[in-house]
């Protein structure tokens, strides 16, 4: 077995113990631990991603905003760069909802590409999720994070559905996995900043 495959284990298995009693808000109420694997899954198999470091950042995108876990514990175990990612998408749960919605859009645009890669996986990973229960006007939360993100405006300002915001996402996160260090909107967004 491959070095990496046993990292990306030692993380999957990290990852499951913490967040071994939460479950998604679903109807079913899935294992939460499908998420995390679920977004490292977009990255690699969607986008490309082979970046292990992403990819275990990833995996462990909650841990710290959901679980016991600190930033201090993921460097001592995963590295500075882990942590580093991590830190970049993780919310503080200390401020109010809104608060925190405002600084992820607010924050988006100054993250590194690799926080970005995470962050836009992880939108993808809930709209996919939320298809078929969307709440009102998530959609548009979303959007304005992958507007922050990309620092593009949507060719079309009238998304009106989770599926059109969904489509975007797919699209721009394969593009920011071909393009790391160019512009990841190109194909799909008009840029109005780069």
């Amino acid at each position: 077995m491959s070095s990496e495959s046993v990292i990306l284990l030692e993380t999957v298995n990290f990852a499951a113990e913490k967040h071994r009693y939460q479950r998604r808000k679903d109807a079913e109420q899935t294992p939460y631990i499908n998420h995390p694997i679920g977004v490292a899954r977009i990255l690699s198999h969607e986008g490309g991603i082979t970046d292990i470091e992403v990819l275990q950042a990833a995996l462990l995108h909650d841990t710290v905003e959901d679980t016991d876990t600190s930033i201090g514990e993921l460097q001592a175990i995963f590295g500075q760069t882990v942590a580093r990612i991590v830190q970049e998408v993780t919310d503080d749960k200390a401020l109010s909802k809104q608060e925190r919605k405002r600084q992820q859009v607010e924050h988006a645009p100054h993250a590194s590409q690799q926080a970005k890669l995470v962050k836009l996986a992880d939108k993808l990973y809930n709209l996919r999720d939320l298809n078929r229960c969307t709440p009102t006007a998530w959609h548009f939360f979303c959007t304005a994070v992958l507007e922050e993100i990309c620092g593009c405006a949507p060719v079309e300002r009238t998304l009106s559905t989770t599926q059109r915001t969904s489509s975007q996402l797919d699209t721009t996160v394969v593009s920011i996995g071909a393009n790391i260090g160019q512009h990841p909107c190109g194909m799909l967004l008009t840029p109005c900043r780069v």
